[in-house]
């Protein structure tokens, strides 16, 4: 399989996005979680493909773009169906479907088909969990940045009490993931990108 360059990545980023200012968004979020995840990939299981990691944390994200208009606003009702949106691009574009499920299996801890039904998520019925060691591990570093305005770094406290809010069982998953994969230093990460730890 032939991943893409960082290069390649940024300029399908610049492609979609619709404004410069969501480019700067949602690219700096891929950029901060790859940060993230570089630090993680020493405790990452053997045989993790480091080269594969990094490109889904590049792009994991990319669906965001067809939630926002020209004027800068994002669809938060629909704001869930970003990652099935992503794979959709990605699809579209050619790329293979290993680096498609990047963008439709990272959100939160994982979405079920129990979720989808119970809270009546705007997303076609079936699982959304990541699978290989990869998609976990790039699921679980977005778990340390948000695109919030200010951008921010979560610490694995102020997460855990974020996802908490949807349910026991998704903090219990979310600890699960901080005993395997171990806690980031993201005080290098908040001096380098200009973003505040909560």
């Amino acid at each position: 399989m032939l991943i893409p360059t960082d290069e390649q990545i940024r300029a399908l980023h610049e492609r979609h996005a619709p404004t410069p200012e969501a480019f700067e968004r949602v690219y700096t979020h891929c950029r901060a979680v790859c940060a993230v995840a570089e630090q993680l990939l020493d405790r990452a299981a053997p045989g993790v493909n480091a080269d594969l990691v990094r490109a889904g944390c590049l792009l994991h994200d990319i669906g965001v773009y067809r939630l926002i208009d020209g004027s800068g606003r994002i669809d938060h009702a629909r704001y869930v169906s970003h990652g099935v949106l992503g794979h959709g691009l990605l699809a579209e574009e050619g790329l293979p479907e290993v680096l498609c499920r990047f963008c439709s299996h990272h959100t939160g801890v994982g979405v079920t088909s129990d979720d989808v039904r119970e809270q009546g998520l705007p997303l076609p019925v079936a699982d959304y969990l990541a699978e290989s060691p990869e998609e976990e591990l790039v699921m679980y570093a977005d778990k340390f940045h948000s695109k919030t305005d200010p951008p921010v770094f979560h610490s694995a406290q102020s997460y855990a009490a974020k996802v908490r809010r949807f349910g026991a069982d998704k903090e219990i998953r979310f600890k699960e993931m901080v005993d395997s994969h171990g806690e980031p230093d993201l005080a290098p990460l908040s001096r380098s990108f200009g973003h505040r730890v909560l």
